[in-house]
């Protein structure tokens, strides 16, 4: 399986139609890239289906250069494995309760 990075920039080369050597992590989307408004919006939609998080708009709109992106699709997967499953956790106050 690619790597995360891998998988973003994939992501970022088909939804903004770039060349690969022009999606390096320093690369800003809208200067670099030429996105406009709403080809972020799409590509962070991209982003969450691919790694199935939710991006948040506040969040979203941080996300200017392809090193952001990687950096917080990472940060929300680790997040992701971090977190207990939800039904583990109502097991669990199913338990407490008794």
């Amino acid at each position: 399986m690619a790597s995360v990075e891998q998988r973003v920039k994939d992501i970022i080369i088909e939804q903004l139609g770039v060349d690969p050597e022009q999606v390096t992590n320093e690369a800003s989307f809208v200067d670099d890239l030429g996105a406009d408004s709403l080809d972020t919006v799409e590509l962070v939609m991209a982003l969450e289906e691919e790694f199935n998080l939710e991006i948040p708009d506040e969040e979203a709109e941080k996300i200017a250069t392809v090193g952001d992106a990687i950096a917080y699709i990472e940060k929300g997967l680790a997040q992701a494995e971090a977190a207990p499953e939800p039904e583990e956790e109502e097991e669990k106050e199913e338990e407490e309760e008794k």
